[in-house]
């Protein structure tokens, strides 16, 4: 007997586990990098401003264990590590892309929204 069809509103469809995956603004920005060339780990830390070692190694292994990136280490004192997007992980980026820029040209509508709602709440207090 086969899985029913995912249904990402169903409290048990496994596809929510991907959503987590997928929302976080770091596996957006990372696989941003990632699908337009290979990348070694630090300079992936030092193109993604405030994100820290320890979220940036987090975040590349879930993406690897998802088979969105491939981790690949050179043999060399010390040991380079160069992450590459995968044929479905560049599937994902693609859908990803459209986000990223949707927020970077509609940020300033989102935070003037926010002034708005702020002060209004601001107001009735």
């Amino acid at each position: 007997m086969s899985d029913p069809d995912p249904n990402a509103y169903a409290a048990a469809c496994p596809s929510r586990i991907v959503l987590d995956r997928v929302a976080d603004k770091w596996t957006v920005l990372l696989l941003g990098i990632l699908s337009k060339r290979p990348t070694r780990f630090n300079q992936l830390r030092r193109e993604i401003e405030g994100l820290s070692q320890k979220v940036l190694s987090q975040t590349l292994k879930n993406l690897e264990r998802d088979g969105l990136v491939i981790r690949e280490a050179f043999a060399t004192v010390p040991v380079t590590v160069e992450y590459s997007i995968t044929p479905l992980g560049a599937t994902l980026a693609e859908k990803m892309e459209a986000l990223l820029h949707w927020a970077e040209g509609n940020v300033g509508q989102v935070l003037e929204a926010q002034r708005r709602y702020d002060k209004a709440q601001t107001a009735t207090m």
